[in-house]
């Protein structure tokens, strides 16, 4: 009798994954997965804002890089003392 509640549950689940499967939330697993489904607004808008502190920060980089290139070449002009 145990065997038999058994086989009667997993046919149970596996109707219930098909129709499940086969319903819209099988259509947006299956959207998600070929990259078809439209890309969430929120992730995009975060993704948006790193772009620009990512801009910014490449910026700064670059400047630093100018003004420690400037100081190293101002200490490489003949005439200057270190003391």
């Amino acid at each position: 009798m145990n065997n038999d509640v058994l086989v009667i549950l997993a046919i149970i689940v596996a109707v219930v994954a098909v129709k499940l499967f086969r319903g819209p939330l099988g259509q947006a697993i299956a959207d998600r997965l070929r990259g078809s489904a439209p890309p969430d607004s929120a992730v995009v808008e975060e993704l948006e804002a790193l772009k620009g502190r990512l801009a910014e920060v490449e910026e700064r980089l670059d400047f630093a890089e100018r003004v420690l290139a400037k100081t190293e070449q101002a200490e490489r002009l003949p005439g200057r003392s270190n003391g």
